[in-house]
């Protein structure tokens, strides 16, 4: 486990995400604009993306942190589970309990539950399963003490669905760009991979493309989408957000 800091206070809000720079991509600027509202935010990653084309290890921790501080996120792990071979197994599990009890999060961002890398969708079940995990008081994980998210968001930005809700993220679309493109060893224009990676003014364009699309649907600029599972409760009609006609 690799911590951007060694601060153990409580979070209020956790991205899980199976490969450095998938919380940038899907969920970044939403994290940004709850940590300027005063929330603790963090990111745990499971793996390093060791079987990526570009890069090493080593520089990619060390672009996730630098893309941590663009994200004012006040803390980011990565437990280094194998790329490209995530398994929903019980070790995985117990080890994403302990770091739950550890974090204690108020709120977990996972990937969607569908998506073209096996690594995502794993991911998105194994997160989920232990979350519930994490609440149960007879299950021994050393000292920890049981703990279970209240709630539950998948981010949706690469799945073809109607999202459960949009949050607003044009005031904090440059930085969630900054922080992305702080991976150097991925976006950088570089002969290695030319074939199979975009340049850089082209993954703006897709990115600035993607995020106009959501914040159309909710009559803003840039947007970010997700997807929840229950239904969301309204306490009043009269002050819903985004107008019908």
């Amino acid at each position: 486990m690799l911590d951007l800091a060694d601060d153990f206070e409580p979070l209020d809000l956790l991205a899980i995400a199976a490969h450095p720079d998938d919380v940038e991509q899907t969920c970044g600027g939403t994290l940004i604009r709850q940590a300027e509202m005063g929330y603790r935010t963090g990111v745990l990653d499971l793996t390093a993306g060791d079987m990526a084309t570009r890069g090493t290890v080593a520089t990619r921790l060390a672009e996730s942190h630098v893309a941590a501080k663009h994200m004012l996120a006040a803390w980011r792990g990565n437990i280094g589970f194998p790329d490209a071979r995530l398994e929903n197994n019980l070790m995985a599990r117990m080890t994403l309990v302990g770091e739950l009890r550890r974090l204690r999060p108020r709120v977990v961002i996972l990937p969607y539950w569908e998506g073209r890398h096996p690594d995502h969708y794993n991911a998105s079940k194994l997160c989920y399963e232990s979350c519930f995990l994490s609440g149960l008081k007879k299950l021994d994980e050393g000292e920890s003490v049981p703990h279970r998210p209240v709630k539950i968001l998948y981010a949706s930005m690469y799945a073809n669905v109607t999202p459960s809700f949009v949050v607003d993220i044009t005031t904090q679309f440059d930085r969630r760009m900054a922080a992305l493109l702080a991976y150097e060893s991925q976006y950088g224009d570089h002969e290695d991979g030319a074939a199979l990676f975009p340049k850089k003014e082209e993954i703006r364009d897709r990115l600035h493309s993607i995020a106009r699309f959501y914040g159309n649907l909710i009559g803003v600029k840039y947007g970010e989408p997700f997807v929840v599972k229950e239904a969301l409760r309204v306490e009043d009609v009269m002050t819903m957000g985004v107008r019908s006609i």
